[in-house]
């Protein structure tokens, strides 16, 4: 079975409700592992998205900006 893409804001979300739990203290501490685990996944996922956000960004500007150049 495929494995569904998180989107960033799904994954952000669900970060969030972690750090809440764990804040609460509502996670059960046999749980606590599991769901340190998981936010560090989610905190990989959500720097790789910005990453990859970040460099198609400066490529866009990039081209715009020999697009801009005089005697292009």
């Amino acid at each position: 079975m495929a494995k569904k893409t998180l989107k960033y804001s799904e994954a952000l979300k669900e970060l969030n409700e972690i750090l809440r739990g764990l804040e609460e203290e509502s996670i059960d501490v046999d749980e606590v592992a599991l769901k340190v685990k998981r936010a560090s996944e989610l905190i990989k996922l959500c720097r790789e998205r910005i990453e990859k956000t970040e460099m198609e960004v400066r490529k866009v500007v990039d081209e715009f900006d020999r697009k801009e150049e005089p005697g292009s």
